[in-house]
């Protein structure tokens, strides 16, 4: 491959890299901002005749999908931000070291930029945050809906085995 058409793709997989990131920033922000709210906030935004409340409300009304919606928009984004840095690296290094390597920048910047720093921003910024991504998330849902009812039920089925519950993540609404 001409080294024109490697750096080109080599800066391409980077920018997508960044984007992706962002993308995680915004999964895992939203999860901590609307877990992090008692169910009595979401009452009243949706009372206050703002759209974006009422959204909230109908996501959090059902915290096992939401749940899932978000977890699944989060692992797709952070497997292809694994992915791509994978060929990325994969080309420089023997496939040893390349796995080491690509391990090692995955880990670092999926944990700082798309979980640590995402979460803190969510928990700092809970209510605003929850607001602002309401329709966002909403959006996700319905159009990865055939896989987000796929897990849906899938995991519903596999807590009430385990648990006795389905309905797991209820004490962190309430």
């Amino acid at each position: 491959m001409p080294l024109t058409v490697g750096v080109s793709l080599g800066a391409a997989g980077i920018a997508a890299v960044f984007v992706l990131l962002a993308f995680s920033a915004f999964f895992s922000s939203s999860e901590t901002a609307i877990f992090s709210l008692p169910a009595e906030w979401f009452e009243r935004q949706a009372a206050t005749g703002d759209p974006r409340g009422a959204v909230l409300k109908g996501l959090h009304d059902d915290p096992h999908r939401l749940l899932v919606t978000l977890l699944v928009g989060n692992n797709v984004v952070n497997i292809a931000i694994s992915s791509i840095v994978t060929v990325l690296i994969a080309g420089y290094l023997p496939s040893g070291a390349a796995i080491a390597a690509t391990t090692l920048c995955t880990s670092l910047l999926v944990l700082v930029f798309g979980e640590i720093v995402p979460k803190a921003f969510g928990l700092g910024n809970a209510e605003t945050w929850s607001l602002r991504v309401a329709s966002p998330v909403r959006l996700v849902e319905r159009t990865l809906s055939p896989i987000i009812t796929l897990f849906d039920a899938a995991t519903r089925r596999m807590n009430a085995y385990i648990s006795g519950d389905a309905n797991i993540e209820k004490p962190y609404t309430d």
